[in-house]
């Protein structure tokens, strides 16, 4: 299959990414496909990451320390901000075009002989599975799509597992507490995994140490992130573990929750290989870290920073970040929009659309995106003064470029498909 085929095979085949939807929450059609083919998810070692927030961010970290230890290491992710092949790494690199048709191809003759119409992300799983294995990775790095028990990631018998935190979020499929939301994401563990529990709520917390399969527990006061502090490119941490202590660590990610990403990272490691990180390996594979799209800087006179916080929770972090490591001078002009799956009001709370100069609303490109103008008038109604409406995202780009003086910040935010746009748009800008 060549890979524009690739491309509009997945398209014909149901996406919640696009639509919103599941069809049947279960693992059964990702279990018949790779039944059919071995179950090629076996043939290596793994480590599963769920949580509301921070799974990214996370994954990426451990990625580059596995990496750093010599280890072929394949990677995971979803969605993606460039192309889809981001979703599916191995040493960071992403997999070809002619691959990707070729792994997908192969997928797409397995739905008459595994007798299932899977979805868009089961036939990416299924894909990425299958690469891994046909590439012999030492180990993969693999973050959950949604929730955890009946998502697609959920059929390998990790050697860790790690919850980063729990927030609402998809509450069509789990709550309406968050309490459901941890019996969900709980579904991850395996009678094989070490769990790394970066909850620190003890109602959610004993969700967790109930899971009855559970082989060991790293949580919270096992390990902190002890020191925290703004350096120059991301932050300084000390992280003690259950099996060392590390001082002057240089993160080079905006955000203190990046710290605490950090301090999981470095716990699920030490749990891969039952030891302590040596430090030269450790600095190593954290000078490799990067995360385009989080937090991610654009240009600097006028300071533009891009942030996909697409929940409330994410979002109330950026505008923490935001105003806190990006403090500038002059106004500060937020461009945001949502999906209609999301309570804009919330978002635009916790975004503290109310503390910036001007507001820019654009609606994500996407079916599900919601309208800019039904964005706007819900800015207006929580009291932003300067609210303007932009009829794209590389428009709302533009307008906000157009207002800012050198001195000004630019915060572009909200949905990660306006992030992926407005990033595509500010680096063919900026080639110009």
């Amino acid at each position: 299959m060549q890979y524009a085929d690739a491309l509009r095979y997945l398209d014909e085949h149901s996406n919640y990414e696009r639509t919103g939807r599941i069809d049947s929450p279960s693992t059964q059609n990702i279990e018949k496909l790779l039944d059919a083919i071995a179950n090629p998810q076996h043939s290596y070692r793994s480590i599963h990451i769920t949580g509301t927030n921070g799974k990214g961010s996370t994954a990426q970290i451990i990625t580059k320390l596995l990496i750093s230890h010599g280890l072929r290491v394949g990677t995971y992710s979803s969605p993606h901000i460039n192309r889809i092949n981001d979703r599916i790494c191995i040493n960071g690199e992403p997999i070809d075009d002619d691959e990707f048709g070729l792994q997908i191809g192969a997928i797409s003759d397995l739905e008459i002989i595994a007798g299932v119409r899977p979805s868009f992300f089961e036939i990416m799983t299924a894909a990425m599975f299958r690469w891994f294995a046909d590439e012999a990775v030492d180990v993969a790095v693999i973050e959950v799509g949604m929730l955890g028990r009946w998502d697609a990631t959920n059929v390998i018998n990790s050697d860790v597992a790690v919850v980063t935190n729990i927030a609402l979020d998809h509450m069509e499929y789990a709550g309406p507490t968050v309490s459901h939301i941890a019996r969900e994401k709980a579904g991850v563990i395996k009678p094989s995994s070490a769990l790394i529990l970066g909850e620190t709520d003890e109602v959610l917390r004993e969700i967790f140490l109930a899971e009855p399969a559970r082989a060991r527990l790293i949580r919270d006061e096992d390990f902190a992130c002890e020191d925290n502090f703004l350096a120059i490119g991301g932050r300084m941490i000390t992280v003690r573990t259950p099996r060392a202590k590390y001082e002057d660590v240089l993160v080079p990610l905006h955000g203190q929750h990046q710290g605490d990403n950090a301090s999981l990272a470095i716990c699920a490691v030490e749990a891969f290989f039952d030891d302590a990180i040596n430090r030269e390996i450790l600095d190593h594979g954290m000078s490799m870290v990067s995360m385009p799209g989080r937090f991610e800087v654009m240009d600097h006179r006028p300071l533009v920073v891009i942030d996909g916080a697409h929940n409330p929770a994410g979002a109330e972090v950026c505008s923490e970040v935001f105003f806190a490591d990006f403090s500038t001078q002059g106004r500060k002009i937020l461009v945001t929009g949502a999906l209609v799956s999301r309570n804009p009001e919330d978002l635009l709370l916790a975004l503290r659309a109310i503390d910036f100069d001007v507001v820019i609303t654009c609606m994500p490109p996407t079916p599900r995106g919601l309208a800019a103008q039904d964005m706007a008038t819900v800015a207006q109604n929580i009291g932003c003064n300067d609210v303007r409406v932009a009829d794209s995202v590389e428009e709302a780009c533009e307008m906000a470029l157009r207002v800012a003086q050198t001195d000004d910040a630019v915060l572009i935010s909200g949905s990660l498909y306006i992030v992926s746009a407005a990033r595509a748009y500010l680096m063919s800008r900026a080639k110009k």
